[in-house]
């Protein structure tokens, strides 16, 4: 197994009044090149939207985007007709495909919303744009792993799909718990963002908002040092031939 700890504080930010970002990786006016992306992983951002605010209209082809609220709401709208507001406990998947244009404001006028979003290269380009959201709740199922999105080939188990072959978990977890994950898929990689807590994996401390990357390995065992909220992401390392 090859892993490395990426470390909260090497995160690109950028202060726009309105918007507060993180990034993970180059993104907008960050760029590093050591962090383009991780495998089929292109962009993890770390945004808090202030009231009354966000993203106004704009296009995206090609590209699998999945939005996680973690606090607050998000009112998404495109030129496919959809009007959806996605909340804490939900994710929502968009699949830009030949094309789209589409907005995301804060919902609230009085609350500032607190989102991750993703962008996954799909291995199928020019597909018919798509949009959907679906509610989990990983509180109420803790200490276990919810695959909140997978791939449209292998979907199973009421997770949302994408255009990859990508998985996604969300878990809740006490202090003290011992979590094996598998990898789906030789040649895929994981990207495990602690969004709250502590963690340990074959000595490596995680820290809240930290990421741990690792590949060439069958299962991983990770423990839980501290209550703790976790993002996995595994995607494929390499594009499909």
């Amino acid at each position: 197994m090859r892993a490395r700890l990426f470390p909260k504080s090497e995160r690109g930010t950028a202060n726009h009044g309105w918007l507060q970002a993180n990034f993970s990786f180059s993104f907008g006016n960050y760029y590093n090149p050591e962090m383009v992306q991780f495998g089929m992983l292109r962009v993890l951002n770390d945004d808090t939207i202030a009231p009354g605010t966000g993203f106004g209209t704009h296009p995206h082809d090609n590209m699998e985007i999945i939005t996680i609220p973690m606090e607050g709401g998000l009112t998404h709208r495109d030129s496919m007709g959809n009007e959806e507001t996605v909340r804490f406990g939900e994710v929502q998947v968009m699949s830009a495909g030949t094309g789209i244009l589409h907005s995301e404001m804060n919902a609230s006028q009085t609350e500032q919303a607190k989102t991750l979003q993703l962008w996954i290269f799909p291995e199928l380009e020019n597909v018919k744009p798509r949009y959907d959201q679906k509610g989990f709740n990983p509180e109420a199922n803790k200490n276990t792993l919810i695959n909140v999105v997978s791939p449209h080939d292998k979907n199973e188990g009421g997770a949302l799909w994408i255009y990859q072959q990508a998985w996604l978990h969300l878990g809740v977890f006490d202090a003290g718990q011992i979590i094996t994950y598998p990898i789906h898929l030789e040649g895929n990689g994981m990207y495990l963002f602690l969004l709250d807590g502590q963690l340990e994996i074959n000595g490596q401390e995680i820290n809240a908002r930290d990421a741990y990357g690792a590949v060439e390995f069958e299962t991983l065992q990770i423990t839980t040092k501290a209550p703790s909220r976790i993002l996995i992401i595994e995607v494929p390392m390499q594009f499909k031939n």
